[in-house]
């Protein structure tokens, strides 16, 4: 009943076409005013209707079917101005007309599928109870007058009559889709919603970890670095104005060692931080060096990867690589292994393979689980093959567009 006011245009429309008396005028007219009470009245009217729709929802689907609306303020105008700013109110209204202009077509085209295939099949009975000289039964795709001519139309019913319960079905759930879509919102779009949300933080995080580890090995090797290697100089120079062969010529000695062994230390420190040739020369470099300190061969092919890609994927896609190769040389007992990486269509992929005895599986450490999740912070995806005998491929594909 609430439907029936923005509907009166459309049925004028619909008489004028069928009757032939088709007037440009008459039915923009007619377009117009019925364009204008939809928007008059439209989020009004589909409220009820709406509320209606929804617990008819839980019928097929079980699932919450809460409306997205925004509170109202208290009174009848504080009522209406939400119902005509809320989008989810004009969503509903834009649903009430689907369902009295598509719903009432699609609900008459399953009625006469079903009467047609209902007529299909009792055509033979309808012909046996013509009388004689009544003339031929019409069926609708053509006419019969006797039984033998019926019995096809029969069959073609008979084997319809199974996929007339799914036509129904389809139109069911595709009215349910609509509804879900235009009048529910409640857990699905807030759980997507903080989904994004969560992607965009661990994004940002990721951002700012890089940030702080350049900025941790900037600071150790333009600072702590070069205070060793003063004081290494330093003691060298005491060395020499002490006597050779004193007791505190061996202590600034031995003191010297010392710290020349934690300036080992500490530059493998800021290269496993952040490995100076991969800030300076890029990815291509820093896994041909990675090649180059590995105990086992390693060949490598990445003449085809650009001359540099974002910061953040470089450094992932190194430490995927050398993970990989470290996990290669302590578990695997290969003899040799490779690593080719490439940029195609905006995609870069690093494979690492090694012809050791396989068996390496992701759910039983922490280590490729660990690199699984850094490449997911990026957005990419890594992918893991090691059947028991070998051998081991580790695919890690990065969007770089």
């Amino acid at each position: 009943m609430a439907l029936a006011v923005p509907t009166v245009p459309w049925i004028f429309m619909v008489a004028q076409l069928t009757s032939g008396s088709y007037q440009a005028g008459p039915i923009s007219a007619l377009a117009l005013l019925g364009a204008a009470l939809i928007a008059a009245v439209g989020p009004v009217i589909a409220a009820p209707l709406a509320q209606q729709e929804r617990r008819r929802l839980r019928v097929v689907d079980a699932r919450p079917a809460n409306s997205h609306l925004r509170p109202a303020p208290a009174g009848l105008i504080g009522w209406l101005r939400a119902r005509y700013t809320d989008p989810a109110a004009w969503r509903e209204t834009g649903y009430a007309c689907l369902l009295a202009t598509v719903a009432p077509a699609l609900s008459l085209a399953g009625l006469l599928a079903v009467l047609i295939t209902g007529l299909l099949i009792a055509s033979p009975f309808v012909v046996l109870a013509q009388q004689p000289g009544s003339g031929p039964v019409t069926l609708g795709f053509g006419q019969v007058a006797t039984v033998a001519q019926a019995v096809p139309y029969a069959v073609v019913g008979v084997l319809v009559l199974p996929l007339v319960p799914y036509l129904v079905t389809v139109a069911a759930g595709g009215q349910a889709a609509v509804a879900r879509a235009l009048l529910t919102g409640g857990p699905d779009d807030q759980l997507r919603a903080e989904l994004t949300e969560v992607s965009r933080s661990r994004a940002r995080l990721a951002g700012a970890f890089e940030a702080e580890r350049r900025r941790i090995e900037r600071d150790l090797h333009d600072g702590a670095q070069q205070k060793l290697v003063a004081l290494t100089m330093q003691l060298g120079l005491a060395q020499l104005d002490l006597p050779p062969g004193s007791p505190a010529a061996g202590s600034v000695a031995a003191a010297q060692e010392q710290a020349k062994q934690l300036m080992v230390e500490l530059r493998e420190l800021i290269h496993g931080i952040q490995p100076q040739v991969l800030t300076d020369l890029g990815l291509a470099a820093a896994i041909g060096e990675l090649a180059d300190v590995s105990p086992i061969p390693v060949k490598v092919d990445a003449a085809r990867l650009p001359g540099r890609l974002p910061s953040q994927i470089e450094s992932t896609a190194y430490f995927v690589v050398a993970e990989a190769l470290t996990n290669v040389a302590k578990h695997s007992g290969a003899t040799s292994a490779s690593v080719s990486a490439q940029v195609d269509h905006g995609l870069l992929t690093v494979a690492i393979c090694d012809n050791g005895r396989g068996g390496a599986d992701q759910q039983r450490g922490t280590g490729l689980t660990g690199l699984a999740d850094r490449v997911a912070v990026t957005g990419g995806t890594m992918l893991v093959s090691s059947p028991p005998g070998g051998p081991t491929q580790l695919r890690a594909e990065f969007p770089c567009r």
